[in-house]
Parts: C-alpha cells; sequence; structure tokens
C-alpha cells in the first residue's frame, strides 16, 4: 500500500504543480507575477526540483515494474505454488485482521491480495510488514528526548479541574500523551495568513537570542523574499536562527542551492525526509506538516499558511485563500519550542541540541487561559493521539461544532461521531472550499457529505475560492493548528496544533466562522442527491482509493 500511495502522493504533486501554473497562465492573460498593495508576488518553480521529483517518481515505479514481471515469469509455475499462496493468503489475512493497525491499512492490503494473488503477496512481503519500523524508532527517540522536558504542573491541573470539570478527561488523556496543560497565557486569533504573517515579521524584527522556524512548502517569492531578509538581519546581529523545512514541500519552489546558500549567510538548516534516503524502503511518503515559529521562546506561532506567496494572496490561486493562525505568548510557548526541537533532532543523526538553550527568557502575567500544545506523526502509528482527540471533541460537544478542512475524507468512526453528535441536537457546521486545488480530493469530499446531511450536519462551501485553515470549535475549547480531516494528516504526516480553553479566545474564533459561513454556499441534501449519475458512479470507485488521496 506505501507503493501505490507514494505514487499517487508524487503523481498528484507533480500534476498539481502543473496545474498551478496552467492556472496563472490562462487567469489573468500573462500571470507570472501578481500585484497586491505594492508588493509584487510569483510562484518561482524550480527546475532541479522538478527532476529530482521525477527521478524519484521512476525509482518507485521501478521497483513496480520489477514486481509485476516477477510475478509475470512465475506464471508457468502456477499449479505448484497454488496450494502455498492460497495457506499464504490465509495466514496474511489473519495477521491483517488481528493487526492493530490503521482499519483503511488492511483493508486496502486485503484488497490488493484479493485482487494479485501473486504481485500482492510479494508486495505484502516487500512493504507490508514492518521494515519501516527500524526508521520510525529513531524517530521516536528523539520525540522521547524532547518529552523529557515537557512536565505537567499539578497545580496548573487542579485549577483546571475546579473551573472546567467537564473536560478534565479530554485535558488529561493529551497529557497522558506527553502534552502537558498550560496557563498564563494569551492567544491571538488572525483570520487571513496575510494577518499572520505580519505578526510574525514584527516579533521577528524583536528577536534577541534566537528564531526558529519550520514550515512545510518553502516557495521562493515575495513573502520569502521578506522573511529572508527578516531573518538575516536578524542573524548579522547575533541572533541564532533554526531554519527547518520538509524535503519535498520546498524541492519543487526552491534553488538546487537553496539550503548550502542559507547555510553560507550563518542560517542553521536541516531538511526533514529527504526524498531519495528511503526510495527503497519507501518511507518517503512521511511528511512534516507542521508550521511552526518561535521567537526567544516568549512568543509562538502555528497555523495552515505555508511560507509562499498564495498563502498570503500575493498570487491568486483558486481565488481567496484563507488560512488561519495563533500567536501564543505565555507558558504553552515552551510545547512549540520542545515539538519544533523534537523534529529538529530527528531530521539529522548527529549534532544533538541543548533544549535548556531555548526555555523561555521572561516570566508571563497568570491569568486562566488554558492551552495545550499538540503534535502527533506516523512513528506514533498505529496510536493516534490526535485524531483520538478530535472525536473527543466532537463527543464532548454539547450545543456547537465548527469545523473547517480544505479535504473532508474520513473514516467510518469520524464521520459517526459527527453524525451521532448532529442526531443529538449539537448544530454541527462544518466548512469546506468550493474551489478545490485538487479535483479528485474534492470528489471525495462531496461523496462523504451524504451520510453527513444525511444526519442533520450543515455543510458550507467557502465561495470566494479555497479554504485551507483547520480548525475544530465547540462551545468550551477549539484547536488550531496544520491538521487536515484526512488520512494523511492523521497517519502519514507529522501535524501540531494548540488546543484552547477560554471563552473570549472561542468568542473571537467562533465570530470569524460564522462571519466566513455568510460567505459560503450551504449544500443541501436534496442538492447532494441530485448530483449526475455519472459523478456517483465515479465517487464509489473513487472511494476505494480513498486512503491515497
Amino acid at each position: 500500500m506505501y507503493l501505490l500511495e507514494d505514487i499517487a502522493f508524487y503523481v498528484n504533486r507533480v500534476h498539481s504543480e502543473y496545474i498551478r501554473r496552467k492556472d496563472l497562465m490562462e487567469g489573468e492573460g500573462q500571470l507570472g507575477k501578481y500585484t497586491k498593495d505594492g508588493v509584487s508576488g510569483s510562484i518561482e518553480k524550480s527546475l532541479s526540483g522538478v527532476l529530482r521529483a521525477v527521478i524519484v517518481g521512476i525509482l518507485v515505479l521501478i521497483q513496480f515494474v520489477l514486481i509485476i514481471y516477477l510475478s509475470y515469469k512465475l506464471r508457468g509455475y502456477t499449479v505448484y505454488i497454488y496450494s502455498f499462496i492460497q495457506i499464504l493468503s490465509v495466514i496474511i489475512i489473519i495477521i491483517l485482521v488481528n493487526d492493530n493497525r490503521n482499519v483503511s491499512y488492511k483493508i486496502s492490503w486485503i484488497c490488493i491480495i484479493a485482487a494479485f494473488p501473486i504481485t500482492g503477496h510479494i508486495m505484502y512481503m516487500l512493504w507490508g510488514n514492518n521494515r519501516v519500523k527500524r526508521i520510525d524508532k529513531i524517530v521516536l527517540e528523539k520525540l522521547a528526548k524532547g518529552y523529557g522536558y515537557l512536565d505537567q504542573d499539578p497545580r496548573v491541573v487542579e485549577e483546571f479541574e475546579d473551573s472546567n470539570p467537564d473536560m478534565l478527561r479530554m485535558t488529561t488523556y493529551l497529557q497522558t500523551n506527553h502534552f502537558p496543560l498550560y496557563k498564563n497565557n494569551q492567544v491571538e486569533y488572525y483570520p487571513m495568513a496575510e494577518e499572520a504573517f505580519e505578526a510574525i515579521f514584527k516579533e521577528i524584527d524583536k528577536a534577541e537570542r534566537f528564531i526558529l522556524v519550520n514550515f512545510f512548502i518553502i516557495g521562493e517569492g515575495a513573502l520569502w523574499n521578506r522573511m529572508h531578509q527578516s531573518l538575516l538581519a536578524k542573524i548579522k546581529k547575533g541572533v541564532k536562527v533554526l531554519f527547518l523545512y520538509d524535503d519535498f514541500g520546498a524541492m519543487l519552489r526552491t534553488s538546487r542551492t537553496f539550503k548550502r546558500d542559507l547555510e553560507n549567510e550563518g542560517f542553521e538548516v536541516r531538511v526533514f525526509n529527504p526524498i531519495h534516503r528511503y526510495t527503497d524502503k519507501l518511507y518517503m511518503n512521511y511528511r512534516t506538516h507542521q508550521k511552526i515559529v518561535v521567537v526567544d521562546g516568549n512568543v509562538g506561532f502555528t497555523g495552515g499558511m505555508n511560507l509562499a506567496d498564495e498563502y498570503v494572496n500575493l498570487v491568486p490561486r483558486f481565488g481567496v485563500w484563507k488560512d488561519n493562525a495563533i500567536r501564543l505568548t505565555g507558558d504553552a510557548v515552551w510545547g512549540l519550542t520542545v515539538t519544533f526541537l523534537q523534529m529538529w533532532e530527528a531530521s539529522e543523526a548527529s549534532r544533538p541540541v541543548d533544549y535548556e538553550y531555548f526555555k523561555p527568557t521572561k516570566a508571563f502575567p497568570k491569568n486562566d487561559v488554558f492551552c495545550q500544545v499538540i503534535s502527533d506523526g506516523p512513528a506514533n502509528n498505529p496510536r493516534n493521539p490526535m485524531e483520538d482527540f478530535y472525536k473527543q471533541m466532537i463527543y464532548y460537544a454539547k450545543r456547537v461544532l465548527y469545523i473547517t478542512t480544505p479535504y473532508l475524507i474520513i473514516e467510518d468512526g469520524m464521520r459517526d461521531a459527527l453524525a451521532t453528535a448532529a442526531a443529538g441536537g449539537v448544530d454541527v457546521r462544518i466548512i469546506t472550499p468550493y474551489i478545490p486545488d485538487k479535483k479528485n480530493v474534492k470528489v471525495l469530499t462531496n461523496y462523504n457529505y451524504g451520510r453527513l446531511l444525511a444526519a442533520g450536519v450543515r455543510i458550507f462551501e467557502y465561495k470566494p475560492g479555497f479554504i485551507h485553515a483547520k480548525t475544530m470549535l465547540n462551545e468550551d475549547s477549539a484547536i488550531v493548528g496544520t491538521m487536515n480531516m484526512d488520512y494523511r494528516s492523521f497517519h502519514l504526516h507529522y501535524e501540531c496544533g494548540v488546543w484552547i480553553c477560554h471563552h473570549d479566545v472561542i468568542k473571537t474564533i467562533k465570530e470569524d466562522l460564522l462571519k466566513t459561513m455568510e460567505e459560503c454556499h450551504e449544500v443541501t441534501l436534496e442538492e447532494w442527491e441530485n448530483r449526475p449519475l455519472y459523478i456517483k458512479i465515479y465517487e464509489k470507485i473513487l472511494n476505494l482509493f480513498s486512503t491515497l488521496m
């Protein structure tokens, strides 16, 4: 299954970049650049990055072709190996049924084995076992080091229990998974990424000791130029800058010498999971999707945005691009710092970091704004604290449950939780894009509307364009972060977010979501049922590959 995921991932990514370029050129005649408020934005393409993606894709396809060829060569021995294959099928299916991994994972392998009796068995023996566990073990060791620096103050838990007894179980679950509960925080919510980046630049200008930066996608252009200049100016003043990014997220849109050039300027740079390193292990699909900026350990940012011009609407892609983010000041910033440092160490086998150096430099005013920083990733599989906590947010909603997600490709457990909440009288509303960035993902997102609409869930599509924000809110708390509601986010990517419990902050986020709904088209069950027959057929076929989207 990992092979098919990798092929789908890379083909989809290269195709998306092609469509992006095509849309830009067709959107306004000759639209290589776009100007907003006097700032020129662009989408730069790296030929070397495209070539790297093509080479890796070819290597993956070669492996697949070799498997098909081996199956072809073995066809003459079918009589002799038929009984062996039957016995092996039963053994593998028994193993899969009793495996504690994700249900979609097990069903996918069973389907592959049933559809391709010889090829499927070879694929499972090569890639369906625990070969990547050796790599996961290394990552888990780095994560465990960071967890050692996350201590829970029992007095904070006692204060939280006094004021929020109904949510004690939720916060205890996160504590059990190494995510302490913090108080004494200030949270500022930004409904658009443009506002978030302006705040980020202001904090960078104030930096005195260090700046931590982690993004999934880096796209050279106007936003990157401003970020680069701001960080370079602080480096020249003696500020330490640790810059972390995902290899595939930056590969197609940065130059071949991007990392080396930054290091020559004084940046400390690490690249997560280079795509060529694990081609034979098919581990390259595991990306860090986290977005974190921390300044001096006192101020932190996270949200859905990446470091590229389209995220701040300097380049028009799919209409208006809506992302959201938060600025966090207070005790919980240490959670963001540790999350960054964990992935920093996981990105390179040598040169460990001193966590103590990155601790906050000041005490924060006391208040009752409670927060927990959450992170998750494939090394934790089959345990997925983030997915489980999303379900808890749904279960504990009493009156309101609002969600924004660019991709609504959910499994049965999540779908049933949403449907049950709506049937129980909770006002469940989900905002998804009206204009998609990936056509097939949009088809599957729409396919998932049916059972939700029938249960009373309200679905809103963001008419101005593409909503990339990742938010879940009930009447008592909210999560803002990097997680999409799909298989890839919950099982294949490293993600992060902040759970917030405070009335004023929740009110601010809720007001933004309600305002956003006013700009949306609300999908009705009748409208969904009357979609064309060919779409209904295509949806069912495409749903077989939902875990690959």
